[in-house]
C-alpha cells in the first residue's frame, strides 16, 4: 500500500510539472525571475534544464552557483533564494528543520572520482597506493565551506577502514584549495585542474566525476598536461545525492507557485534526461 501511495503521488506531481511545462499564462511572463542558488558543480546542466524550461514557459532565472555550504550560509543570513540544491542532503535538511524549506528530495546522484597526471598511471587498483605516497600532493575542495570537500574526507575515513593509517598519511598529503571563502579566485576560463596542475599546487584532485559541460565534449582545458580521470572503487565510495528544496518564507503567492512549478519540473523526465548528459545520476525520492 505504501509503495502504491508513493507512486502515485509521484505520477501526479510529475503530472504537475508536465502541465507547467506546456502552460504558458500572462501570469508566468510577468513573474519576476525566479532565484535559483545551486552548487557549483550543477553549473551546466543546472543552465541547461533552466534555458528548457524558459523556452517552454518563458520563466526567467537568476542563477547562483557556488560552495554549497557557503550559499547555505548566505541563505540563513540574507534570504534572496527561492530554490535551494546542494551537493548534499545535509544542508537543504537543515533548512527544513529550521521551517526555512520544504522536505529536500533528491535531485541528482553523483560519484566520487580522482583526476591525476597521466604519468601518475592512476587506475581504481593503484588509486590507494598513489595517494599515500608522501611525495604526490591531493588537491580537495575546503570541508565545511563545500561538500565536495566533506566527501574527500569521509574517502580518508573510508581508506582508513581499508589500511591502518591511511587516513592521517591522505589528510598529510591533502590541500584545500577550492571551495572556500578564502580559496583563489581563478583566472576566467580556467579550470581548477588545469590551474593547480600547471603551478605544481596538486599532483591529483579529489572531486565529482560529474562535469560543467556535456561529458561527450572535451571537460578540460586543453593543454599539454595529459590526464587520467579514475572513479573510486566500491570500498572506498560513498552516495552522493543532491538535495532539492523550496525555501518556505516566499511570501509573495506568484513567486511561491513559480518556484514549485519550477522544482516539480527539475524532477520531471524531461528534466532528468538531461542528468546523463553532465556525468550525473537520476535523482528522484525523499
Amino acid at each position: 500500500m505504501k509503495t502504491r501511495t508513493i507512486a502515485a503521488a509521484c505520477a501526479s506531481l510529475f503530472a504537475l510539472a508536465a502541465m507547467a511545462v506546456t502552460c504558458r499564462s500572462e501570469a508566468q511572463e510577468e513573474t519576476a525571475p525566479l532565484r535559483v542558488y545551486a552548487a557549483g558543480s550543477t553549473r551546466g546542466v543546472l543552465a541547461a534544464i533552466a534555458d528548457d524550461y524558459t523556452k517552454a514557459t518563458g520563466q526567467r532565472f537568476e542563477l547562483t552557483f557556488g560552495p554549497a555550504g557557503l550559499l547555505l550560509n548566505r541563505i540563513q543570513k540574507d534570504g534572496g533564494a527561492d530554490i535551494y540544491v546542494s551537493a548534499n542532503m545535509a544542508h537543504p535538511e537543515r533548512l527544513f528543520v529550521d521551517g526555512a524549506g520544504t522536505r529536500p528530495i533528491i535531485f541528482a546522484r553523483n560519484r566520487l572520482c580522482v583526476t591525476g597526471r597521466a604519468e601518475l598511471g592512476l587506475t581504481r587498483d593503484t588509486l590507494l597506493d598513489k595517494l599515500l605516497e608522501r611525495s604526490i600532493k591531493i588537491g580537495t575542495s575546503t570541508p565545511g565551506a563545500d561538500p565536495g570537500g566533506d566527501y574527500a574526507w569521509q574517502f580518508f575515513d573510508r581508506a582508513e577502514m581499508v589500511r591502518s593509517g591511511a587516513k592521517d598519511a591522505l589528510i598529510r598529503n591533502a590541500h584545500q584549495l577550492v571551495g572556500g571563502p578564502a580559496s583563489p579566485k581563478l583566472p576566467a576560463g580556467e579550470t581548477a585542474i588545469h590551474y593547480f596542475f600547471t603551478r605544481h599546487e596538486a599532483d591529483v584532485f579529489i572531486g565529482y566525476c560529474s562535469s560543467h559541460t556535456k561529458i561527450r565534449a572535451e571537460t578540460e582545458k586543453a593543454s599539454d598536461l595529459p590526464i587520467t580521470r579514475v572513479e573510486v572503487p566500491a570500498p572506498l565510495a560513498m552516495p552522493i545525492n543532491y538535495g532539492l528544496t523550496v525555501l518556505t518564507p516566499i511570501k509573495e503567492a506568484h513567486r511561491r507557485e513559480a518556484a514549485f512549478r519550477f522544482a516539480l519540473y527539475l524532477m520531471s523526465p524531461d528534466a532528468q534526461r538531461r542528468l546523463p548528459e553532465y556525468g550525473f545520476l537520476a535523482g528522484g525520492g525523499p
